[in-house]
């Protein structure tokens, strides 16, 4: 057998492989998570898209994520002012929303968006637009819920016939089918479900 002698003057046998693991990892890895994306958030009116976002950004912040809000009745004000509630309108408020996120997850942002999006080819659309950094979170109220609740007041001037074609009221919502995440947010507190928001997005995400 031929021996060597290593640089600490110890014999070795040059036959000797050193043992590794299967299990074996590097000292250090890389994290391939992205620090950029789209987390967006659907449900009917009054589900609690806005106030999950608002309180998860804020978090978020926190933690060193560079977060934006892109909020559906804030839309309206500007980019949207000109879209009222019909289906085609709908379907290009969507559009606008999806190349908007696109454009800042580009920039390096971490965006939520709350916005009903209450048809599922748009919301498919809006993935296709958005690609690979798209998630879905469905924020699951019941229509019952949403309008005891009401906060804008919005279903009573739906009822009263004072907004044709809302959402819940006289114009279907399509609960996704298969969204990345699920939000009860009729059993469970906004709390508990901004806590599940967060722990989501940090096994996906780095801050950036």
């Amino acid at each position: 057998m031929k021996l060597d002698l290593n640089t600490q003057g110890n014999r070795v046998s040059s036959n000797v492989k050193a043992f590794s693991s299967p299990d074996a990892k590097p000292a250090a890895l890389a994290d391939t998570r992205p620090s950029a994306g789209v987390i967006w958030l659907t449900g009917l009116s009054g589900a609690g898209k806005s106030t999950l976002c608002s309180l998860a950004s804020a978090r978020l912040r926190t933690r060193g994520y560079r977060t934006f809000i892109i909020d559906g009745d804030t839309l309206r004000t500007g980019l949207n002012s000109d879209l009222g509630f019909s289906a085609p309108d709908r379907k290009e408020s969507v559009r606008r929303a999806a190349y908007t996120a696109a454009l800042l997850a580009d920039a390096g942002l971490l965006v939520l968006v709350a916005l009903i999006a209450p048809f599922a080819a748009d919301r498919a659309r809006a993935r296709e637009i958005i690609g690979p950094h798209y998630h879905e979170v469905f924020v699951n109220a019941g229509i019952e819920v949403c309008r005891r609740r009401d906060p804008k007041g919005l279903y009573r001037r739906a009822l009263n016939g004072e907004l044709p074609e809302f959402t819940g009221v006289s114009s279907p919502y399509e609960a996704p089918a298969a969204p990345e995440l699920m939000l009860d947010s009729c059993n469970q507190p906004a709390a508990e479900c901004v806590t599940l928001l967060i722990d989501y997005i940090a096994r996906r995400f780095v801050p950036g």
